[in-house]
């Protein structure tokens, strides 16, 4: 068919919609077509591709969807203009205030992280590879991590965080058009990311044991190419998937085919067990493991285990980029993850963070505020109207996030997320600060 598309300067692949979408995304990133260039009618491009309107129509609904172009009735369809997602991490991130307490940013206490004085005396140079092809992995780093592993993985590797392997999981897996089952809520960048790779997202509710079986079983119903999941300390909620759930959702989720991607964002500091469906299905599941909230943000590393053959695409991907996460911070995280301080200093932080979140909790449920049983360092608190409860809090001097990024589905309530991790003391004082916002809802604005 490529000789069809000369006139058009763009031609798809295969005779579908989303062949059609393949290429109409590949010639906007080359250049072909422009911010605001207005497309031919569909009639012209069917008749110039050989192919059904319909399936055209239906390759320019893919399009428009993922926001790639946009049609304005009689005035026809013009390509959009550039865009990262649909912005929700800017969104929930966007705090303009200086507040007395901020309880917006989701990042762990600067006080609870291990030291790194000990591990740095460990390292006598930047040592240098033999060469650029070297194994990318610290072996030693790959073998402490096995040990403590959720399930038996076929391969291992280390990227620069969390984000860059879903990031990395998401380009080598996720195709224009593709189907994508998320948690609702989710975390706004990753939805970003989804978006931008031009997925269609379909949200499924998390209870408080993760993701809802039910809801999962319907969505899968139409076949999708990957599941999305936070096994423990749900971000934004809290929740843990219990051994029974997540075994419960592993066989659904084997019968469907689709990738389960799950995102261990807590890590260390969660008070649940490490859980994984790849327990059950191996072969279907990719693991994330941070170490940003128990050992560092700015060590950027993060592990992920998944079958080789995705592992061994995605390490060919890298080599046309970096090629390796820093072996200097691996060995970093390699005397934190062994020695007996930085264990102990982990341990600790954990402690601590689940003594914060359940003083918060309990306060929260004296004033009728119920917010389940969450993990890690924030909690999800149901609100009567979002702008009001985050108006009121920022007048107190305490930020949090607005809960609208979050959402797939519609959330006819609202909540805010806080970050309870940050706050070390007066927990009744704050507890009562944020029922009273949860119940204000004298305004509507900006809902």
């Amino acid at each position: 068919m490529n000789d069809r598309g000369t006139q058009l300067g763009w031609s798809p692949e295969e005779p579908t919609a989303r062949g059609v979408a393949n290429a109409v995304s590949r010639a906007i990133r080359e250049g072909t077509l422009q911010p605001g260039e207005k497309l031919p009618p569909i009639r012209t491009v069917a008749a110039t591709l050989k192919l059904s309107p319909t399936t055209v129509s239906a390759g320019w609904s893919l399009l428009a969807r993922s926001g790639s172009i946009q049609t304005n009735g009689r005035r026809g369809t013009t390509v959009a203009e550039f865009r990262q997602g649909s912005g929700r991490y800017r969104r929930a991130m966007d705090q303009r205030g200086l507040f007395t307490q901020d309880l917006s940013t989701g990042v762990p206490d600067a006080r609870l992280l291990p030291d790194l004085g000990p591990a740095m005396q460990t390292l006598t140079t930047a040592a240098t590879p033999g060469g650029y092809l070297d194994e990318p992995e610290v072996p030693e780093l790959i073998e402490v991590l096995r040990q403590d592993w959720p399930y038996r993985a076929e391969e291992m590797i280390i990227t620069d965080g969390a984000l860059d392997a879903l990031e990395m999981v998401t380009r080598a897996r996720i195709r224009f058009g593709d189907r994508v089952v998320v948690e609702h809520p989710s975390f706004p960048l990753l939805i970003d990311q989804l978006e931008t790779a031009g997925a269609e997202i379909v949200g499924a509710p998390v209870d408080g044991q993760g993701m809802q079986p039910g809801p999962l079983a319907e969505a899968l119903r139409t076949p999708a190419t990957a599941v999305w999941l936070q096994p423990r300390a749900h971000n934004p909620t809290g929740a843990s998937m219990t051994p029974e759930r997540a075994g419960e959702l592993a066989g659904i989720i084997s019968g469907s085919g689709a990738l389960a991607v799950e995102d261990d964002s807590a890590g260390a500091v969660a008070s649940s067990p490490s859980v994984s469906l790849g327990q059950w299905i191996p072969e279907q599941t990719v693991h994330v493991r941070s170490f940003s909230k128990s050992h560092g943000p700015d060590l950027r590393l993060a592990a992920m285990s998944g079958p080789s053959s995705i592992m061994g695409d995605i390490s060919a991907r890298r080599q046309l980029g970096q090629g390796w996460s820093s072996r200097l911070l691996q060995r970093i995280l390699l005397a934190l993850l062994t020695g007996e301080a930085p264990r102990q200093q982990v341990a600790d932080a954990r402690d601590e963070y689940q003594r914060r979140r359940q003083a918060v909790v309990s306060e929260l449920a004296a004033h009728g505020i119920e917010v389940g049983r969450p993990d890690g360092i924030n909690i999800w608190v149901p609100v009567m109207d979002e702008s009001a409860a985050i108006v009121r809090l920022a007048s107190q001097g305490i930020g949090v996030t607005p809960g609208a990024p979050f959402s797939v589905l519609p959330d006819k309530s609202g909540h805010i997320r806080v970050t309870v991790g940050a706050a070390s003391d007066s927990h009744a004082e704050l507890a009562a600060m944020i029922a009273s916002a949860a119940r204000a809802g004298g305004w509507t604005g900006g809902r």
